[in-house]
């Protein structure tokens, strides 16, 4: 397994801090937000240097009841060569649902959803993942979820789940220290029972990353400072087992480079110290656990201060020397891949995938929520959807809130209510647009334009009649 040290998400945000915070040994990239064949400059300087960059898919649904689409395994595939990566990693999640195996209507998410933890389930997240396996040209390796709720009628913990995906495939983990944390908040899952139930031997490395209680519940944001729990249940881990890598993700409010030293230190001093007590380090008090996340939250933030005594014991900031690498130890044994077990049936398939098609559709268009599902819960997790396609149409359109000002979020979320998600975000920000011609906005004009300069032909249908009120603006007929 490849030793890769600590990192941080590469974002095109925090592209330059990236290459000059000290102590980054590799990075991970989102890869939907990279082409094969056209690397942004800054990932190619950083992979110039020696630096080792893994790509991190959102969207290939492993956990949906379809079977993975080709096309974008290839893609993934052709990504993790171009990028030269040790390897690839996905998410155990689906994304949508619906569709001809179960004749309904196809519904994206925009979002990673949790996989109910049946047999069944289990079943069908198998057979896709060495379907994936067979795909990619590097080893996989799969990340657990938050998530705002359960699924009614689960028959394994989390650990066990995953522990017996390990056991059926040979897939390596991706362990998500923060949704642990995010599931304890929300589900009352114990993180350490969790970590207890791995197979730590299959950990290829460990993400850590902020969140925010909002509406009586935890977000796994990605757009806030690392909380101490999650750094104490980072302890435990790396009590338990010495981590390949381990790597800040932050993927919005990015703050500046000191406050991103002074994070990535905190996680360097926590799996450090973690080490240093062994074995011993496992089971710790809650108490325990999250005195050595705030100790090292202390001692990450003197550092981004310049503290002259910490820098002097060996820490590196702006100009300062490397920080002391940590301790080498043998990596665990690979985890071997058993012979592949009969296909799944249709039937499963089709049962899976009506639960969430049911599900989704409770989300994102507004139907009855699936008996035995915490509502109040659901109605959140809906919100958040919704405020997340804003949140990212707002970013790959910002001429739309130029456009629109305070009334943008309110219209967006406004016709999110009634409208699911289609393929992408740019189909979704046309339509977002398409409405607000039909109803006469004030700001026809310029959305009109904006509209025109996006679409590559006439289009039919309600484009059609957004282009003739188009050409009534601009011509006078």
């Amino acid at each position: 397994m490849t030793e890769l040290g600590i990192g941080i998400g590469w974002r095109p945000e925090i592209a330059d801090a990236v290459e000059e915070l000290p102590g980054v040994d590799w990075v991970e990239v989102v890869a939907e937000n990279v082409c094969a064949g056209h690397l942004p400059d800054s990932l190619a300087r950083l992979r110039a240097r020696g630096v080792t960059v893994v790509p991190h898919g959102v969207s290939l649904g492993l956990g949906g009841a379809d079977r993975p689409d080709p096309e974008r395994l290839a893609a993934l595939a052709a990504k993790a060569q171009a990028l030269g990566a040790p390897l690839v990693t996905e998410h155990i999640a689906f994304v949508r649902a619906g569709g001809p195996l179960t004749a309904t209507p196809g519904l994206e998410a925009g979002h990673l959803l949790p996989v109910p933890r049946t047999r069944d389930a289990l079943d069908v997240l198998c057979e896709n993942v060495r379907i994936a396996q067979e795909s990619l040209p590097v080893p996989l390796a799969l990340e657990n979820i938050a998530a705002l709720f359960s699924w009614p009628g689960e028959e394994l913990s989390e650990g066990r789940f995953l522990a017996e995906l390990v056991e059926r495939t040979g897939v390596r983990l991706l362990i998500d220290v923060a949704n642990l944390h995010t599931n304890h908040r929300n589900r009352g899952e114990d993180p350490v029972r969790a970590l207890a139930e791995l197979p730590v031997e299959a950990i290829a490395y460990v993400h850590v990353a902020g969140g925010i209680e909002r509406d009586g519940v935890w977000h796994d944001t990605h757009a806030h400072p690392v909380p101490e729990p999650v750094l104490g249940i980072l302890a435990e881990l790396a009590g338990r087992v010495d981590p390949p890598g381990v790597l800040l993700e932050r993927d919005d409010r990015f703050p500046a480079s000191t406050e991103l030293a002074a994070e990535l230190s905190a996680i360097r001093t926590t799996v450090a110290t973690a080490r240093r007590r062994g074995p011993a380090a496992a089971g710790l008090p809650a108490a325990a656990r999250h005195g050595v996340g705030a100790a090292a939250l202390r001692a990450g933030r003197a550092l981004a201060g310049g503290d002259p005594l910490l820098i002097g014991a060996g820490a590196r900031v702006s100009g300062g020397s490397m920080p002391p690498a940590l301790p080498s130890r043998p990596l665990p044994a690979p985890v071997p891949v058993p012979e592949s077990p009969e296909p799944v049936g249709d039937g499963v398939r089709q049962r899976i995938g009506v639960a969430q098609a049911a599900l989704l559709s409770a989300l994102v268009a507004g139907t009855p929520a699936p008996e035995g599902f915490d509502t109040r819960r659901l109605g959140v997790q809906s919100r958040a959807l919704a405020a997340k396609r804003a949140s990212v149409v707002a970013r790959i359109a910002p001429e739309l809130p130029e456009i629109l000002g305070d009334d943008f979020r309110p219209a967006f979320l406004a016709y999110a209510r009634t409208r699911p998600m289609p393929g992408s975000y740019r189909r979704d920000a046309l339509d977002f647009v398409e409405g607000l011609l039909l109803a006469g906005r004030p700001e026809l004009r310029e959305l009109t334009r904006w509209w025109q300069e996006r679409t590559d032909s006439r289009p039919a249908g309600i484009a059609g009649r957004v282009a003739r009120a188009a050409r009534h603006v601009f011509l006078g007929r």
